[in-house]
């Protein structure tokens, strides 16, 4: 899917009047099969613009375009389709402490299949076989039948993100997917991730608080500061002066010198037909 923003401003819907928008006036553009990582500190406007990107926070001022189409000029009905073209990970995914993890992760097929396979998957999962091969990405096949609220944070995490594997999503919005995991499971998620999303030509947009980790498996990094772009630069030009200057008002956010980015970096996907959720 490919995204483009012209002067987009985003306000919280709770803030009080005449409070500084959350997010712009800024322009960006995606491309289809791009893999981006969204960096900055706290309040930077990270989440901000991964709502906004999903229809999920309304512009105050300025235009979204996705594939091409205003979303917000769509009728209704042909707005809920276009948000089911899209999967949107939260940083703490929103899973039902009772559930089977079977169907938590089936969950992501939810947009793409009718009402009456939507109720009988609560109770019958018919896509197990999927679920167990998302599940097994992440180490985490033997949890295929556990109950939600016996998982750790990690593994809550980790189930949020087999979820995305599953969906049919053209353009997938990551939140924070690193922030419950160990240093050992950082890698393996991020790796998945981002062959997942290649291996089916998807956009990716993923908000990270560990700048080792954009730098290493995106090959386009933006960096974002009060509301505003302060870089958008391919992954080897982010420099450590670049860093610093961005987490200028937060220096204990940016976990000491970033590495260089390596060298075997994935290039973006090949644009693919456009579509959104």
């Amino acid at each position: 899917m490919k995204i483009e923003l012209q002067d987009l401003v985003l306000r919280h819907p709770a803030a009080a009047r005449g409070a500084a928008p959350a997010l712009g006036p800024l322009g960006l553009r995606i491309a289809e099969g791009e893999q981006v990582a969204v960096i900055g500190p706290s309040g930077a406007g990270k989440t901000s613009l991964l709502l906004g990107i999903a229809c999920a926070l309304r512009p105050a001022s300025g235009q979204l375009r996705l594939d091409g189409a205003d979303p917000w000029a769509l009728p209704a009905s042909a707005l809920r389709q276009l948000r089911g073209r899209m999967f949107l990970a939260p940083q703490v995914p929103p899973l039902p402490p009772r559930q089977r993890v079977v169907t938590a992760v089936l969950a992501g097929r939810l947009p793409h299949i009718g009402l009456l396979e939507s109720l009988r998957s609560l109770f019958y999962p018919s896509a197990i076989p999927a679920a167990d091969t998302a599940l097994a990405r992440f180490d985490l096949a033997d949890k295929l039948f556990e109950r939600v609220d016996r998982l750790s944070g990690g593994e809550r995490q980790r189930v949020g993100l087999a979820r995305a594997l599953v969906s049919q999503a053209r353009l997938l919005l990551v939140d924070e997917p690193l922030s419950a995991l160990d240093p050992a499971r950082t890698t393996q998620a991020m790796e998945t991730l981002t062959a997942a999303a290649r291996e089916r030509g998807a956009t990716l947009v993923c908000t990270l608080h560990q700048v080792p980790m954009a730098l290493r498996h995106f090959p386009r990094v933006i960096g974002l500061q009060d509301g505003q772009i302060a870089f958008d630069l391919p992954a080897a030009e982010v420099t450590p002066e670049r860093l610093r200057a961005l987490y200028a008002q937060h220096p204990d956010e940016l976990d000491g010198p970033a590495p260089a980015p390596a060298a075997e970096v994935p290039a973006a996907a090949p644009p693919v037909a456009m579509q959104c959720r």
